[in-house]
């Protein structure tokens, strides 16, 4: 790598990863099922450009939160089809362009859909117990006819599931599918049949067949990661003499900006927060909680340097945290630091970082900040 190749800070998406995660929901889900790569969040924070270019040949759609996340999404790969599936705000009705598909939570969007005179396909979102966002059963003949007064195309309905992720006991997940089934009855005694059936995500496209339908949203495994630790297990207890592997896609790398000797019995960072025990090398990396790096694992979180682990010392500052590099004597300035990601033989993943600071993979990898230059390799 050339010392002009990157800045101070940047992210390593792998295109192999990505299109190997891709190939094994192609294998795992029903042959006619239009795979909808979930991008919302920056595609968790994978970079929404890079990551759409990249995967936009293995996909048949997009899935999104926003209408500016949608407007990327076109801009990059015109061919694909995007269902916006967050709230639509009276403004942004009007902004819906070709290739956009909306999906319909409640009353007043469709209502602003028919002022706006926008003709883009609907699907309906069902609420079978996650209480977010979406109609319930009793309401969705009414909606039927409301939609077709307007003249819009209704072509899919879906669902979410709430507990399909944290918990080996999945009865809660089997009744919110047993209710959609009841709404796709109403929706056959209404005389519609929807084209696009959905309900799984990565987790339900994993663990249950019976929710494919013949349209699945794939979101954090398609970057390589499990729901959770649960989802991992309720799959290996499904089959315990097959295996998966997710390829993580993303790699967070720094350098080494600023290197600190430090006597013993000193103390480093806001609060003093460590003190060192004996005489000590610090690392000063150009990273902090600005950039999406958890405040939380100052003093308990642990870095790669040359395929070796350095503990985090003192307080992540916003732009700035310190490593113990004292057993590292050949480390200099300039050297690569892994954030998350490989260096040597050794791996530090995103689901240890995030861990330590209380909170899941999905948070620490959409939180990523937006201006770390994204890479595909």
């Amino acid at each position: 790598m050339s010392e002009s190749a990157f800045p101070s800070q940047w992210i390593e998406i792998s295109k192999q990863a990505l299109l190997s995660n891709i190939a094994l929901f192609r294998e795992i889900l029903p042959l006619d099922n239009r795979l909808t790569a979930v991008v919302k969040a920056n595609a968790y924070g994978h970079g929404l450009r890079e990551v759409i270019s990249c995967v936009a040949p293995a996909v048949d759609c997009f899935a999104v939160h926003s209408i500016s996340e949608a407007r990327v999404a076109r801009e990059t790969a015109p061919e694909r089809p995007v269902l916006i599936m967050g709230y639509l705000g009276p403004g942004e009705c009007r902004a819906i362009g070709e290739g956009m598909e909306i999906l319909l939570s409640g009353r007043e969007v469709l209502s602003e859909l028919a002022r706006s005179g926008v003709k883009q396909p609907l699907h309906l979102k069902i609420d079978t117990g996650t209480h977010r966002q979406g109609i319930s059963l009793e309401e969705i003949p009414g909606f039927i006819e409301e939609i077709r007064k307007t003249g819009l195309n209704l072509i899919g309905v879906g669902t979410h599931f709430a507990n399909i992720e944290d918990t080996l006991e999945h009865e809660f997940a089997r009744e919110q599918l047993g209710c959609f089934k009841r709404a796709l009855e109403i929706f056959r005694e209404s005389g519609v049949e929807p084209r696009w059936i959905h309900t799984a995500c990565s987790a339900a496209a994993l663990l249950f067949p019976e929710t494919h339908f013949n349209m699945a949203r794939i979101g954090i495994s398609m970057y390589g990661h499990w729901s959770s630790r649960e989802t991992q297990l309720s799959w290996k207890m499904q089959h315990a003499r097959g295996s998966i592997n997710l390829e993580p896609a993303l790699s967070w790398k720094t350098l080494v900006g600023q290197l600190q000797e430090v006597k013993a019995g000193e103390t480093v960072g806001y609060g003093r927060s460590w003190r060192a025990s004996r005489p000590t090398l610090l690392a000063v990396l150009p990273v902090g909680y600005s950039d999406g790096y958890p405040r939380a694992l100052g003093n308990r979180g642990r870095v790669l340097i040359r395929g070796h682990y350095a503990p985090i010392v003192g307080r992540v500052c916003m732009n700035i945290m310190m490593v113990d590099v004292s057993d590292l004597p050949e480390v200099k300035v300039g050297d690569e630091v892994v954030l998350i990601g490989r260096s040597g033989g050794e791996c530090l993943k995103v689901e240890e970082l995030a861990e330590g600071a209380g909170t899941i993979n999905y948070e620490l990898l959409s939180r990523i900040s937006a201006h770390i230059e994204r890479r595909l390799v």
